[in-house]
């Protein structure tokens, strides 16, 4: 009896697929939208070390509490204003690179 082999496929395989190439738009917005989920979670990982509630962080950065709950869900619609208020409340350090091709862009 012969047996089939199954077909693996690598994550990018899956993402050119269902998604789209890279720099297709639809495969832009897909990973736009990961990196605003990931930029929410370490928000929200950084309240919760610092022992606030959303409440707290909220009065530190002069926003409602639900505001701070739409950014840790998703950090889509924060103005990048918000986001740096965000992290000064936090006491947190962000960094942010810019690259073009292979090279990093950097501040002179």
């Amino acid at each position: 009896m012969a047996t089939e082999e199954i077909k693996t496929y690598s994550l990018t395989e899956m993402k050119d697929s269902y998604i789209g190439k890279v720099g297709t738009t639809d495969r832009d917005e897909y990973e736009y939208e990961l990196r605003m989920d990931v930029l929410g979670k370490m928000i929200k990982s950084a309240r919760q070390k610092r022992h606030l509630t959303q409440e707290e962080l909220g009065k530190l950065v002069g926003v409602q509490k639900a505001q701070i709950s739409k950014l840790e869900s998703s950090a889509n619609s924060a103005t990048i204003d918000t986001v740096l208020k965000v992290f000064r409340a936090l006491k947190a350090e962000i960094n942010f690179n810019v690259k073009l091709e292979d090279d990093f862009v950097k501040l002179t």
